[in-house]
């Protein structure tokens, strides 16, 4: 059961593809900490076929992010075949991924994303097109189903595998779900005896003892991590060497952890330019860099109002210097 792209662990760790934070710079850094596999954020398969820039630009990123993933979504076949010709011309990732996971209300209601999971021929019709259309190997993403009057993660999977997906990821919940409640296990265990692909789990993953669990509990082939990478690009790391049987690697610092938001925002800067309005959006990730520091409110406050990526470095390293105690803090 081997990924149809290279990897270099048994079990790899995937970064989940997220719209507005699976951009290049966290992406790199993430391969950095030890993911083995990234993929962009969703993209339009409209968006590409009309050739508007913004969205291309969506598909960019570094050589050093391979093997690196451009995931489509759309519910047209032939616009989904146009969009994944384009970017394998464009950008020649190492795979295509078909976003049928989504559960955002401005995707589904044109029955993108999990929309398409209300039929199953029409998923067929899209993975058949996209297959078609490129030279790459095609994976797919999915939920457990619409709702829990229709949820049958066995037979969703059964219909991409058939029509010619080459790995699979589950978020074992459903749409109407959204990202409430428990994820359940037991289904991507179900679909990994069930499956001849690579599936790949994904679901309540927030500290690297949960990567362990998946694994045996599932024994899927690999598993991927989404919000639990928010603010914590080491999560990737500590988790394989627990995967591996290493020792736990420690708890940044908040020294450390500052060292690594500057060198992402340093990222942001040199992928998205140094200006206004990459400050403005890189304000989340100054948010969950800070999660649970002492005295981390108050900082907060100020990082949220920054004009400039500077101004945020300025303000961290005040911090440090105010209180050094803080540097230590794990």
């Amino acid at each position: 059961m081997a990924f149809p792209y290279p990897v270099t662990h048994d079990v790899p760790l995937f970064l989940a593809p997220m719209a507005g934070v699976s951009e290049s710079p966290f992406r790199l850094l993430c391969r950095r900490y030890g993911a083995d596999v990234v993929v962009s954020e969703f993209i339009s398969s409209v968006g590409v076929a009309r050739g508007i820039d913004r969205v291309l630009a969506d598909g960019k990123f570094d050589p050093a992010e391979r093997p690196y993933g451009i995931q489509l979504y759309g519910a047209e076949p032939d616009t989904m075949a146009r969009a994944a010709a384009l970017v394998t011309a464009l950008f020649a990732p190492d795979f295509l991924d078909i976003n049928f996971g989504c559960p955002v209300k401005k995707v589904v209601r044109n029955n993108g994303g999990s929309g398409c999971l209300r039929d199953l021929d029409l998923v067929r019709q899209i993975i058949g097109a996209v297959r078609a259309a490129t030279d790459r190997p095609v994976t797919v993403k999915i939920r457990s189903g619409w709702d829990d009057a229709h949820r049958d993660p066995v037979t969703i999977a059964l219909a991409c595998e058939d029509a010619g997906a080459q790995a699979l990821t589950l978020h074992a919940r459903t749409r109407t779900q959204m990202f409430t409640g428990q994820a359940n296990w037991d289904e991507i265990a179900l679909l990994v005896e069930r499956l001849t692909i690579p599936v790949i789990g994904n679901g309540d993953i927030r500290t690297p003892d949960d990567v362990v669990a998946m694994h045996r509990h599932t024994g899927c082939a690999g598993i991927m991590i989404a919000r639990g990478s928010f603010g914590n690009p080491w999560l990737f790391a500590q988790a394989r060497a627990l995967l591996s049987g290493e020792t736990r690697a420690p708890v940044p610092t908040t020294e450390q952890r500052f060292a690594t938001v500057l060198e992402h925002a340093r990222l942001a800067a040199r992928f998205q330019g140094d200006t206004r309005k990459t400050a403005v959006e890189f304000r989340k990730h100054l948010g969950w860099y800070t999660k649970g520091l002492p005295g981390g409110a108050a900082l907060r406050e100020r990082l949220f109002r920054i004009e400039s990526l500077e101004q945020a470095a300025d303000i961290l390293e005040g911090f440090l210097a105010r209180e050094p105690e803080a540097a230590l803090a794990t």
